[in-house]
């Protein structure tokens, strides 16, 4: 019976899963198992390698079904369940050497790309499947050594399948400096770039997805936490590539910002590379029940897993473009959520705003469920807010429901338009292509441009805002941290929520700090997160990061 790679329904990739008997001894008695397949058949048939090669895109990890993604690591979010920490960012309480799942689930799926490649490579397959495909696998390596990169500095760089069975010790493997990982991340972006298709299939990856990848390891190894002498010329590089994803032509802005996160909106026009998720089975997304409003109507809906602080809130700007902090913006501390962007009411869920149909009463003494959680005593909201974004009110039922098909977006447009303007200011100072790039993803939400005249500075903290802004809650925040070393300024002291009372039958808005909003960031050490210690335990060539 013929193994077919897969079924493509609605534009959403379902992998489909057998059992490869990949690494057998010899069979008994020579027959090969009726619910199996030889390691040597798997290699002969493109249909049945294809297969595999889906099982290392399944490694590709996705926060949906969590209630405590990085977001709540960072200074846009914490976590509203009773008794979650995720407010204390990862000290050794939190976070020890032993506590690293990073590490180890992403050499496995390294492990299984070299697989894939090594015997790929060596197959009679035709050659014009095998290129684009271990083009595919090399790209998949190189975005699971980028997280290891940007978590852990220079790690092992291991580029064949290890088998201790042939080389004994030899598979202990010293860590590569901090650079030579970065470079070989970006050359392998650049080596497969000509093997890709400009448009590719439904969560595969594409001539945008190496060139976005490489552009965004650029811009980690230019930004300060990397790039200490503030060398121009690696901003230069950075802003180049991203300037190639522009110039590809395959990828725009989405009309909505809103629903491009949305299952019906797929692998949009916007989206470059994303994780994708199949409703109504183990492989679906919960986010609604596990992230949402914790009481909607009366009735729980959800956990309140993500709570939006009033640090982010604070910097979405007024719909006339200036920032709350300007005095001309017409902002009122009393009237907080008039007059805002077009991005707050998309992405904020906030006391007198509507879901699903009901209203959202965060008031204190007004009998509502909902009031802001002072002491952290249940799931309601600790800071004042919920999260909208990227939530799909339809499947907000209840619980992890795991019924929505909406991919997890891992790279798409506008980022790589930020990331030019941010690259190219820094290298130049805000040219005319600067504005053009941030003006593009303003006038999507209906922002007017920003003023010209703006000095390096000026734009800088406009980048940085608009940045944060744009790509809140995609696990984008925790790298901007980290690589724009922020961290230790913005990660050290309390998060803050907003308590609202109803005085003399007037509403009044008292921003406060969020219970257990504390967070502690060490910059001597955790700029980089610790090699686990079961690791090093393993491999004495390992040296553990400094200050762990």
């Amino acid at each position: 019976m013929r193994l077919h790679r897969f079924t493509n329904l609605n534009g959403k990739i379902i992998l489909l899963f057998i059992t490869l008997n990949i690494f057998s001894c010899k069979q008994f008695l020579d027959v090969t198992p009726k619910d199996q397949i030889s390691d040597d058949a798997v290699w002969t048939d493109t249909g049945t390698a294809d297969l595999f090669l889906n099982n290392v895109y399944s490694g590709i990890a996705g926060p949906f079904n969590t209630f405590d993604p990085w977001e709540n690591f960072t200074d846009n979010a914490m976590n509203g369940v009773n008794g979650l920490a995720s407010r204390v960012l990862y000290s050794p309480a939190v976070y020890t050497p032993n506590d690293a799942p990073n590490w180890w689930s992403q050499y496995a799926n390294i492990r299984r790309a070299n697989v894939f490649i090594e015997k790929v490579t060596a197959s009679t397959l035709p050659e014009d499947w095998k290129k684009p495909k271990i083009a595919e696998a090399r790209f998949l390596r190189a975005y699971f050594y980028q997280l290891l990169w940007t978590a852990h500095g220079g790690v092992p760089i291991i580029t064949n399948a290890l088998d201790q069975n042939k080389e004994g010790d030899g598979i202990f493997r010293a860590r590569n400096t901090d650079e030579e990982t970065f470079k070989f991340i970006v050359d392998e972006c650049a080596a497969i770039l000509n093997d890709l298709p400009l448009k590719a299939e439904a969560g595969r990856v594409s001539k945008a997805s190496a060139l976005t990848l490489k552009g965004f390891c650029e811009l980690f190894w230019a930004s300060p936490l990397k790039n200490t002498t503030n060398d121009k010329a690696r901003w230069a590089t950075a802003a180049a590539t991203n300037k190639q994803v522009i110039d590809l032509g395959s990828h725009s802005l989405f009309s909505n910002y809103e629903t491009q996160f949305y299952e019906d909106n797929n692998n949009n026009v916007e989206v470059i590379f994303a994780k994708q998720y199949l409703g109504g089975t183990a492989l679906g997304s919960g986010k609604e029940g596990l992230w949402g409003p914790w009481i909607v109507g009366g009735v729980q809906k959800a956990y309140g897993g993500v709570d939006p602080t009033q640090e982010l809130v604070d910097e979405y700007a007024m719909a006339n473009g200036l920032p709350i902090t300007d005095p001309a913006s017409g902002y009122d501390p009393q009237k907080p959520y008039t007059g805002r962007e077009q991005r707050f009411y998309q992405s904020i869920v906030y006391d007198g705003s509507f879901w699903t149909g009901a209203e959202m009463v965060m008031k204190q003494g007004v009998g509502s469920r909902n009031a802001t959680d002072l002491s952290n005593t249940n799931e309601a909201t600790n800071t004042g807010y919920y999260l909208r974004k990227t939530l799909n009110p339809k499947y907000a039922v209840n619980g992890n429901n795991q019924l929505n098909s909406g991919s997890f977006i891992i790279y798409r447009y506008a980022e790589v338009l930020l990331s030019y303007a941010e690259a190219q200011n820094e290298a130049v100072g805000p040219d005319a292509s600067v504005y053009t790039a941030i003006n593009q993803i303003r006038t999507r939400s209906a922002l007017p441009a920003l003023k010209a005249g703006l000095t390096q500075a000026e734009m800088r903290v406009a980048i940085q805002r608009e940045r944060r802004v744009e790509l809140a809650f995609e696990e984008r925040r925790w790298f901007d941290l980290i690589r724009l070393k922020l961290a230790e300024k913005n990660l050290n002291g309390t998060l803050h929520a907003m308590k609202i009372e109803v005085v003399g039958g007037k509403t009044v808005y008292t921003v406060i700090p969020a219970p257990e909003g504390g967070k502690k960031f060490y910059p001597e050490k955790n700029y980089l997160l610790p090699i686990p210690q079961s690791a090093i335990n393993q491999n004495t060539k390992l040296v553990q990061n400094p200050n762990y």
